[in-house]
């Protein structure tokens, strides 16, 4: 019988090594080695093997039989948005959020919508009793009769749980308290999380139960345990948003069945997360009007377009170097911005303190907010105001020059629903538009065109 071994494994990236490291060779993080011990274990087990293809030979892929598996709704049709239509049997979903953000409160939500379609429904729980489930259902207005609870944290009693119950959906609340008895490694170690999200996503597979997977969140945002988990998984969603703040932001980070650009907007209320379909009123909803610094951009995310406020703040500094600030941005979007304002249209802005923020808690990383961005720096430098009724999208070039983007019609139709009367947009895609609207159109070519038609 071979003996066990002791490793080092590293907590943030699952790298392994023979030696205690204070610094991790593979990620560069500080002091996350622990001290495991590895089992002897078979060659299979040791490559985590699935099992799902044990015996068969390859074959053409033209004459792989498919069959089409209809997705089911969860009840929300902004989390149905961002999945891509619904939940898939078979496939595995990791939500992940910070502490109190609403992961529980939505799972038990979407628990109770599935139960209500006629199919059953295993939540396990490894960090609360039933009664506080019981308790949080009742509140969320979330009972049936099809929905079950276990409260158990050992992976080889909620197999066997869920395969005596054969649900539709199985909820695991969260994947860092489960351990595999088979591991001496403490739950929630990098071996642990690795084995039990493979087992798990063999069981899904297998058998064809939709799972989900709550995860934790270290400090910095990033899901806990080992990358390899975002692998293994099909789905990654995160919510973003201060716990303390009103609205959540649901976003797919990863998606093998759907687009990874689409945006779920929820409420949290006292009976739980509401769906907000309307987003670009709510992101307008406190908009400051006839204000220097601010301007609205229509931008896309997926395929919902969406209406943001831009603002800018720049004011003089008596510190040099000056200071540099962005929330929902990007910072060296702002920076080049920056040195395009001052070389190619002079604005002498090189030495001002310059913040710019995204209201509303989004995060807008597409080239069509560069405009935007331009007009808002240049109204706050100026101190000149812009049109309440203007909104402003366009890609801007070193050179100056503003270029086209894609799915215009989209942008200006949401801009007219929501009231706006004039649109600052690049040249290039004024020129094929075919679309007929009531607003007001002005195509810019350069930088300087489109701080002329935006300020007052």
């Amino acid at each position: 019988m071979a003996k066990n071994k002791t490793v080092y494994v590293c907590q943030e990236c699952g790298h392994e090594s023979l030696k205690w490291l204070g610094k991790c060779p593979a990620c560069s993080a500080w002091n996350s080695m622990v001290e495991e011990i590895v089992q002897h274990e078979t060659a299979a087990r040791r490559g985590l093997s699935l099992g799902l293809s044990s015996g068969q030979n390859p074959v053409p892929i033209g004459e792989v039989n498919v069959e089409e598996t209809p997705r089911f709704s969860t009840g929300s049709g902004e989390l149905n948005r961002v999945l891509g239509g619904g939940l898939l049997p078979g496939s595995l979903t990791m939500i992940v959020g910070d502490p109190g953000v609403g992961k529980s409160s939505m799972t038990i939500k979407v628990c109770s919508n599935v139960a209500a379609q006629g199919g059953k429904v295993l939540y396990v729980t490894g960090e609360e009793s039933t009664q506080q489930i019981k308790l949080r259902a009742d509140r969320l207005s979330a009972i049936h009769e099809h929905l079950y609870v276990l409260s158990e944290t050992n992976l080889e009693v909620i197999e066997q749980q869920a395969l005596k119950l054969q649900p539709s959906l199985l909820v695991i609340d969260s994947i860092q308290t489960i351990f595999q008895p088979e591991l001496s490694s403490a739950p929630g170690s990098v071996s642990q999380v690795r084995e039990c999200a493979v087992q798990l996503l063999k069981l899904a597979k297998s058998h064809f139960i939709a799972t989900c997977l709550v995860g934790h969140v270290l400090k910095d945002g990033s899901l806990a345990g080992p990358r390899t988990l975002e692998h293994i998984v099909d789905t990654v969603l995160y919510f973003e948003g201060d716990r303390n703040a009103q609205y959540r932001i649901l976003r797919a980070i990863k998606n093998r069945f759907g687009s990874t650009n689409e945006l779920g907007l929820f409420e949290m209320r006292n009976e739980g997360l509401i769906d907000v379909p309307d987003a670009s009123k709510i992101f307008l909803a406190e908009r400051p009007l006839d204000v220097p610094g601010s301007i609205v951009v229509p931008t896309i995310e997926g395929t919902r377009p969406l209406l943001v406020e831009v603002q800018a703040l720049v004011s003089s500094s008596s510190f040099m170097p000056p200071r540099r600030a962005a929330d929902g941005v990007d910072i060296k979007r702002i920076q080049l911005l920056l040195a395009v304002l001052e070389k190619r249209v002079g604005m002498s802005i090189g030495a001002a303190d310059v913040y710019v923020k995204v209201a509303g808690g989004i995060n807008v990383d597409e080239p069509a907010i560069d405009l935007g961005l331009a007009v808002a720096l240049a109204s706050s430098f100026r101190n000149c105001q812009t049109s309440a009724n203007t909104a402003v999208f366009g890609e801007i070039g070193l050179a100056g020059e503003v270029r086209a983007v894609t799915q215009v019609e989209p942008r200006i139709r949401e801009a007219e629903r929501m009231g706006f009367k004039r649109m600052i947009l690049p040249q290039g895609n004024l020129k094929g538009l075919l679309l007929k609207t009531g607003m007001k159109l002005v195509g810019v070519e350069t930088v300087q065109e489109g701080l002329d038609a935006a300020l007052d």
